[in-house]
């Protein structure tokens, strides 16, 4: 293991890809934690535990349940615990990413009207998944990428 990619439990540097999976996992906390507070979340009251008849918004925009708060608290828990190796923070991005982009065809499919779309997904969670997917695994690609060698053409 080298020094770029070691993180000591007493204290020391961590790499860039636990740095995204622990600030992911702080975004999924406090959008998991926005979606139960009125004025935030707007038509509060229409809030069901997992149905597509949730009215509740989050920012005005985003369809929500208690269900899918949860879910969105949980995500960032086990971001923050994966944060704590290299390895598993990649595999948090990367996986978390490849489950985005399941759920954002998954949305593209569902009838938004059926039992069926039981978290509640619409038409704006629908494309942030896809951006939330791309970034992710982007992320856990891209920050774990080993650099290659320097090799010039004079060189040869």
């Amino acid at each position: 293991m080298t020094s770029a990619s070691a993180h000591t439990a007493a204290g020391g540097t961590r790499s860039n890809v636990q740095k995204a999976a622990m600030l992911s996992g702080i975004v999924f906390i406090l959008v998991g934690l926005l979606g139960f507070v009125p004025g935030i979340t707007s038509h509060y009251g229409e809030m069901k535990f997992a149905s597509h008849e949730s009215g509740a918004m989050l920012l005005g925009l985003f369809q929500v349940s208690i269900l899918h708060n949860i879910v969105h608290l949980l995500y960032g828990v086990v971001g923050l615990a994966l944060a704590s190796t290299v390895g598993k923070a990649r595999s948090y991005l990367i996986w978390g990413g490849i489950i985005y982009l399941v759920l954002w065809i998954y949305g593209l499919i569902v009838d938004q009207m059926s039992m069926a779309n039981f978290v509640p997904l619409n038409t704006a969670d629908n494309w942030l998944h896809l951006g939330l997917g791309i970034v992710m695994v982007a992320l856990g690609y891209f920050l774990t990428r080993s650099p290659r060698s320097n090799t010039s053409a004079a060189g040869r």
